[in-house]
């Protein structure tokens, strides 16, 4: 089976743990105002490859990812679903770890979907889920789609007992709001499988790539978090989280 894959990664060392070979795959239909890799977007461009060609790159350095694997991210891998569960059936067969870097924009609960996703997440090790915005009008805004889907999608992996890595992307004016992140917070408290916490400070790299493809930046003005406004942002989920659990261990009582 053949995929479209916008590019390929061979040392990455922030899509997971350890060091990655990183597979960007095509087509997204999220339309994120930070976004940098707007030339993801579009669905069935790129190059063709095949899954054995990928597995071919992998293993001209498989020892260097020893302690690491490959992760699949975009774009939007999950809407190449067929060929990312493909890719890591060959993987696990190879024992390599498997991570899958995803919004979960693309999840529903029609029946043949999940089937197909259970089937990926079989041999899925770990999911990187990017979650954009908790609050949902917010979402759309910053989006141009719901999150009611993709916080479905976390609780369903979370139940499905795959490792969760949460990201979240912290942008002065947008997400940067003490209330949103706490309640960011209680939501992420909820999952039992949460691996770790990515919060990321917004950043002005993508505005080159915006500018090489003659499209109008969205954020322009926007300036870049600094860093201990990106550590305060993190206090306040991690203060959300603790009362999260706090709140479920009462419950139990």
């Amino acid at each position: 089976m053949k995929g479209y894959v916008h590019s390929i990664e061979s040392c990455g060392t922030v899509d997971g743990p350890g060091l990655r070979f990183v597979v960007f795959t095509q087509g997204c239909p999220m339309r994120c105002l930070y976004c940098h890799n707007p030339d993801t977007w579009t669905l069935n461009k790129g190059t063709q490859m095949s899954v054995d060609e990928i597995m071919q790159e992998f293993n001209k350095k498989k020892n260097f990812y020893k302690n690491g694997g490959i992760t699949c991210t975009g774009g939007e891998p999950m809407m190449q679903m067929d060929f990312i569960t493909e890719l890591f059936e060959t993987c696990h067969l190879q024992n390599v770890h498997t991570c899958l870097d995803t919004s979960g924009i693309v999840f529903n609960e029609n029946p043949d979907f999940l089937k197909k996703l259970d089937r990926l997440l079989k041999v899925t090790d770990l999911v990187m889920l990017d979650i954009k915005h908790i609050d949902p009008k917010e979402h759309i805004k910053l989006t141009a789609q719901k999150n009611e889907n993709i916080l479905k999608f976390a609780r369903y992996i979370d139940s499905q007992n795959i490792e969760i890595w949460i990201r979240h992307v912290v942008v002065p004016g947008i997400t940067q709001n003490d209330t949103y992140l706490y309640q960011l917070g209680e939501f992420i408290g909820t999952l039992k499988n949460l691996k770790a916490l990515d919060v990321l400070p917004y950043h002005t790299m993508g505005v080159v790539k915006y500018e090489n493809l003659n499209m109008d930046y969205p954020l322009k003005g926007v300036k870049p978090l600094e860093k201990e406004d990106a550590i305060a942002a993190r206090e306040k989920i991690k203060e959300g989280m603790r009362a999260a659990r706090k709140k479920m261990k009462e419950e139990i009582k």
